[in-house]
């Protein structure tokens, strides 16, 4: 419901602002806050919830995690003068205020920061439900602000998003101290041992007879850090592209970033609750670093322990009697079948329908321009996305440990050609480069994921791998829905009144109807699969 509802605020708030402006916010200003708050705080998080601190002093805990605002400070001090001085400022006169509203996010980013000892002891505590709904709330108080003050008072430009911004990080501090002042020296925390009593011991205190810090923490939060601009420069690479070497405009930065997160939804929401649930399945019932044949056969009992349970309590009638890695195989198989038919859902019907969902989520501003051009790449690559989850999926769990630090230096290296083609391919293509970068890149893990996966079972009687190969039928029907639905849109959309709109919206209902009876005439062990497993699993996840 909370992303629902921020989902149509911030479509809402499209319609009152510039692509500029989007793109100033969503790419320049935001880069600048996940910068200053991923580099003051990550190594500290990676540290103090890692296995080392078994029977730690929390106080000691506390006084290193309160080192992040001072190191904040510090980065804070560094990245706004980069910002002002070394980055290419936007045009005063088309989005003004800018020069504040970097100091007035900085101040947000330190802010937030304040929360990181109550975060980590909410963490490692299992308090997971608190996380959930502070970050929901302060989401929607942000939303809010922004919708109230653009509509209000739009001339205000930077100073909207950067007055939300500090009511996300001010809303998110607020969450956390209020629920532990509630929370500590009640009987709901003597039933947990939480180890802090009263608020007083959150702030930075003296320990008698030991030292102020855990110095072996300490070392530990050092060595992450040196790993942490690495993860940074990767995880935001295609923002640092833009920022630093100028390849697209603010306008066209805007409409990149709403259009990948609009066309990162379905992953998000997905593809990654069905990997992260299915890692955990393939690590129970694989033994890592072993191929199939020599995997270990093992009786019904443990099999209904390990693996069915994880796959809803309702498989014997599909599986039968199986050595784990026939399981294994069975299920991978499904799985990839799954994520490629919604994969190819996706990109047969994304190409005829991007500019109407563009125009309907942020009307003109994102359906003119590269917008729907770059939702149709996008659609392509959500296909490339879903097989590379799944793959991966299996390939971590299967891997040994020497294999999978083998893998990490792959990554690095691909995360580093990424990069390069990013730039290249933005500088012939532009928006839509950052895509076909994305796809070249994930192409490559998939191909690296499919060898392993077809050497891991090559001694063995087991195909999962046919799951990339959908019945023809179903290829022939996507094809002729693609075909029509391109038709349609020729015909009735986008710029011919609603009547037309419904038109061509029936027309893809009608194509999606024809495309899932195909599915489910020829993929019958596909659909009880999803009936058996996943069904069953997302119904107990939400009730």
């Amino acid at each position: 419901m909370f992303r629902l509802l921020t989902f149509f605020l911030n479509a809402f708030t499209l319609r009152f602002v510039s692509k500029e402006l989007i793109g100033v916010v969503n790419v320049r200003l935001m880069l600048l806050y996940t910068t200053l708050v991923f580099l003051s705080r990550e190594a500290f998080r990676r540290a103090c919830l890692s296995g080392e601190g078994a029977g730690r002093d929390w106080r000691q805990v506390i006084n290193l995690l309160w080192l992040t605002l001072p190191l904040g400070c510090l980065w804070g001090v560094l990245l706004v003068c980069v910002w002002w001085w070394l980055l290419q400022a936007p045009d005063p006169q088309t989005i003004p205020h800018y020069v504040p509203a970097v100091g007035i996010f900085c101040l947000a980013a330190l802010t937030e920061l304040l929360a990181e000892p109550l975060w980590v002891l909410a963490h490692a505590h299992m308090l997971v439900r608190l996380k959930v709904v502070a970050e929901s709330l302060a989401m929607i108080a942000k939303c809010v602000v922004t919708v109230l003050m653009v509509v209000s008072a739009p001339q205000w430009g930077l100073y909207i998003f950067s007055a939300a911004q500090c009511v996300y990080a001010g809303f998110l501090l607020l969450c956390y101290v209020v629920y532990f002042l509630h929370f500590l020296g009640s009987e709901e925390a003597e039933k947990k041992a939480f180890p802090l009593h009263n608020i007083s011991q959150l702030l930075p205190t003296k320990v008698n007879g030991q030292p102020l810090i855990n110095w072996k923490l300490a070392t530990l939060t050092w060595s992450f850090f040196k790993q942490s601009f690495l993860k940074q420069i990767l995880t935001e690479g295609e923002r640092y592209v833009m920022t630093f070497l100028n390849v697209l405009n603010f306008g066209d930065q805007g409409v990149y970033d709403i259009v990948n997160n609009l066309g990162s939804m379905v992953a998000r929401f997905l593809f990654l609750p069905i990997e992260e649930s299915f890692y955990v399945f393939f690590a129970k019932v694989l033994e890592r670093g072993q191929n199939a044949q020599q995997q270990k056969q093992v009786s019904t009992t443990r099999l209904t322990h390990a693996a069915m349970q994880l796959l809803g309590g309702k498989n014997e009638h599909l599986f039968g009697l199986q050595e784990e890695i026939s399981i294994a195989a069975d299920v991978l198989e499904c799985l990839l079948k799954l994520v490629l038919l919604v994969g190819l859902i996706i990109t047969a019907f994304g190409y005829s329908y991007s500019h109407l969902a563009l125009d309907m989520y942020g009307g003109e501003l994102l359906s003119s321009g590269t917008g729907p051009s770059l939702l149709q790449c996008y659609s392509f690559y959500v296909l490339l996305l879903a097989v590379n989850g799944v793959t991966e999926c299996f390939v971590f769990a299967a891997m040994s440990k020497e294999e999978v630090d083998r893998y990490n230096l792959v990554m690095l290296a691909l995360s580093a050609s990424f990069l390069l083609l990013s730039y290249w391919l933005t500088w012939l293509f532009g928006g839509v480069g950052f895509i076909l970068a994305n796809c070249c890149n994930m192409g490559l893990r998939i191909m690296h994921s499919i060898i392993y996966i077809h050497r891991f079972f090559q001694h063995s009687d087991h195909t999962p791998l046919a799951g990339l190969r959908p019945h023809p039928a179903l290829l022939i029907t996507l094809v002729i829905s693609s075909v029509l639905t391109a038709f349609s849109e020729r015909m009735f959309c986008c710029d011919h009144g609603w009547f037309l709109r419904l038109a061509h919206i029936t027309t893809g209902a009608v194509c999606l109807l024809a495309v899932v009876t195909v599915v489910f005439l020829t993929e019958t062990r596909l659909v009880q699969f999803i009936r058996t497993q996943l069904l069953p699993k997302y119904s107990k996840k939400h009730t």
